[in-house]
C-alpha cells in the first residue's frame, strides 16, 4: 500500500495544521522535537518560538496603549485650553479685545508661529493690527475662500498659493503648513507653522471647529 502522506506537500501540511491547532497536544514528543528557524541566530524550539511571539505581541500592545494614553492626555490638555479660551473671549467687552484675546491665545497657548484673523464684514471699533485684515464678498481676495466658507470645514496642510498670499502676504514663506477655520461666517482664522508637518490633511479638526464656534459666538455680540 502506498503511503498517501508522502504525496502531501508542505503547503497541504501547513493548511491541515492551521485547521487542527490542537494536533500537537496529541503528540507532545513531536512538538518537542520541532525546531523553528529564526531570521538570525540559531534555531529555536516551537515552545520558545511561541513564547517569543507572545512577548512581541505584548510589546506591541504595550506600545499602542502608551500611544493611546499620550493622545488622551494631549486631548485633555487641548480641551482645557479651549475651555479657557472660550471663557476669555466671552469676558471681553469689545470686538477688538475679543480678537486680541483670540490672536494672543493662538500664538501663546497653541504655539502658532503666524496668526491671521480675517473679518468677513466690518465691525465697529476694529483697529488696525498686523495679524488682522478685513475682506468681504465684494473683495476679489474673498474668491479663493468661497468654497471653504460654504462648506465650513476646517482646512489643514499646505494651502493653495492664492489663499496663502491673502493670509500671509510677504511672510508667506514662513507658513509651511496651516490650520484654517471659520467663525460662523464672521471671520476666518489661520494658524501658520514653519514646520511643514505640524498641520496636515486628515488630522482631526474637532478642536478647530470648537474654537471657531467660540470666536463666532463672542463676535456675534458686536454685529448688528
Amino acid at each position: 500500500m502506498t503511503d498517501t502522506t508522502e504525496k502531501l506537500g508542505a503547503h497541504e501540511v501547513a493548511t491541515w495544521l492551521r485547521r487542527h491547532p490542537e494536533f500537537l497536544r496529541q503528540f507532545p514528543d513531536l512538538a518537542a522535537s520541532l525546531v523553528v528557524p529564526r531570521e538570525s541566530g540559531p534555531a529555536a524550539s516551537l515552545a520558545s518560538y511561541q513564547l517569543e511571539v507572545l512577548r512581541e505581541k505584548n510589546r506591541e500592545l504595550t506600545r499602542r496603549l502608551q500611544e493611546l494614553f499620550a493622545n488622551a492626555q494631549e486631548n485633555e490638555r487641548l480641551s482645557v485650553r479651549i475651555h479657557q479660551l472660550t471663557i476669555a473671549l466671552m469676558r471681553q467687552t469689545t470686538a477688538m479685545d475679543t480678537l486680541r484675546a483670540m490672536a494672543a491665545s493662538l500664538a501663546e497657548d497653541f504655539s502658532g508661529d503666524l496668526v491671521r484673523i480675517v473679518l468677513l464684514k466690518p465691525i465697529d471699533g476694529i483697529e488696525p493690527a498686523e495679524w488682522l485684515d478685513v475682506i468681504g464678498p465684494g473683495d476679489m481676495r474673498f474668491k479663493p475662500f468661497a468654497d471653504f466658507l460654504t462648506s465650513g470645514d476646517p482646512l489643514c496642510g499646505r494651502l493653495q498659493p492664492a489663499k496663502q498670499d491673502v493670509l500671509y502676504g510677504d511672510r508667506v514663506d514662513d507658513a509651511q503648513s496651516t490650520a484654517l477655520f471659520a467663525a460662523q461666517g464672521l471671520a476666518m482664522v489661520a494658524v501658520g507653522s514653519r514646520d511643514a508637518n505640524r498641520f496636515y490633511p486628515g488630522m482631526g479638526t474637532l478642536f478647530l471647529r470648537m474654537m471657531g464656534e467660540s470666536l463666532g459666538a463672542a463676535l456675534s455680540r458686536y454685529v448688528d
